[in-house]
């Protein structure tokens, strides 16, 4: 542990903006199931309003810095093709 008063401080908004970030990608993560699971149901409004969802909660993550913006493209490019997939 730091003995300068700074440093502790820092220590601690490091620990707080680290799980903040982890918020945001779990989230992330958790509606990437979502969409996914509507999209093989063949539930197109449920996939839509979850694919919204998502795109926000991706471009929130990258204007905060949770995120890199090449990884948040990604992610949607991801998306978008999984929304206008086909069930099988």
């Amino acid at each position: 542990m730091a003995n300068i008063a700074s440093q502790k401080k820092r220590i601690l908004r490091a620990e707080r903006e680290r799980l903040e970030n982890r918020r945001y990608t779990s989230s992330i993560r958790t509606y990437f199931r979502r969409l996914e699971a509507s999209a093989a149901a063949g539930d197109a409004e449920t996939a839509d309003a979850d694919h919204r969802e998502l795109v926000s909660l991706i471009d929130k993550a990258v204007k905060r810095g949770a995120l890199h913006r090449n990884t948040g493209a990604r992610k949607k490019s991801r998306a978008a093709r999984m929304r206008t997939r086909q069930p099988v």
